[in-house]
C-alpha cells in the first residue's frame, strides 16, 4: 500500500484488527486473510492511522472519521444524562451485524467514544451464561444487559474496555475484556 493512497474503510478495519491481534491473533490472521491482506498491509494501515490521530495539524477526529469512512450509514440525537449528543453510525463489512459508533457532543463535536455496536436491525446473540461468551460475538452493551448488575472496569490500552460481572450459572465473578467495543475474551 503506497502511503499516497487514500485511507478508506478497508484500511479502518485493519486498525482494528491491529489492536484485536493483541488478544485474538487467531481470529485477526483469519479475518485478515479473508480481506485478502498482508500483514505488513495493516502494519502500515496502523502506522498511517496512529500518524493522522496524533498529528499536531490533524483534523479532529470526527472530521477524521467522516474523512476515512465517508458519510454515515446514519445519524441519531441521543441525550445522556446532561449530554446532548449525535451518534454516527457506519458499516463494518468485515461485521455486517455490527457498526462503527462515534458519539459526538452536538455542541462541538467533539468525540467522546467509539466502539463497535450491534447494528439496529441485526438480533443480538442469546447470553445467559459466561459460556455464551465467545469472542467476537457480542458488545460491551449487550454484555452489560445480559449481566446486571454489570461493573465498567478500566480499560488495559487505549480503545479496550472491561466489564466485571457475575455468571448466574455458578454465581463467580469474571472479567470480559473488549476491544474497540467488542467481546475478546472473558476471564
Amino acid at each position: 500500500m503506497s502511503t499516497d493512497a487514500p485511507f478508506g474503510p478497508l484500511d479502518f478495519q485493519l486498525v482494528l484488527l491491529r489492536r484485536m491481534a493483541d488478544q485474538r491473533p487467531e481470529l485477526v490472521e483469519d479475518a485478515r486473510r479473508a480481506l485478502g491482506v498482508t500483514v505488513a498491509r495493516m502494519r502500515e494501515a496502523n502506522r498511517r492511522w496512529q500518524a493522522m490521530s496524533r498529528s499536531p495539524r490533524g483534523r479532529g477526529a470526527l472530521t477524521r472519521y467522516r474523512s476515512v469512512l465517508g458519510a454515515p450509514e446514519s445519524t441519531a440525537r441521543r441525550r445522556i444524562g446532561d449530554l446532548e449528543c449525535e451518534a454516527l453510525l457506519w458499516p463494518v463489512p468485515l461485521w455486517p451485524d455490527l457498526r462503527f459508533e462515534v458519539m459526538a457532543l452536538a455542541d462541538g463535536g467533539a468525540v467522546w467514544n467509539e466502539w463497535l455496536v450491534r447494528a439496529p436491525d441485526a438480533p443480538g446473540p442469546a447470553l445467559k451464561t459466561a459460556a455464551d461468551l465467545r469472542p467476537w460475538s457480542a458488545t460491551v452493551d449487550e454484555v452489560a444487559r445480559a449481566f446486571p448488575p454489570a461493573r465498567p472496569l478500566p480499560g488495559t490500552a487505549p480503545t479496550r474496555f472491561r466489564l466485571a460481572l457475575t455468571d448466574p450459572a455458578d454465581g463467580a465473578e469474571r472479567v470480559a475484556d473488549f476491544t474497540w467495543g467488542l467481546l475478546q475474551q472473558v476471564g
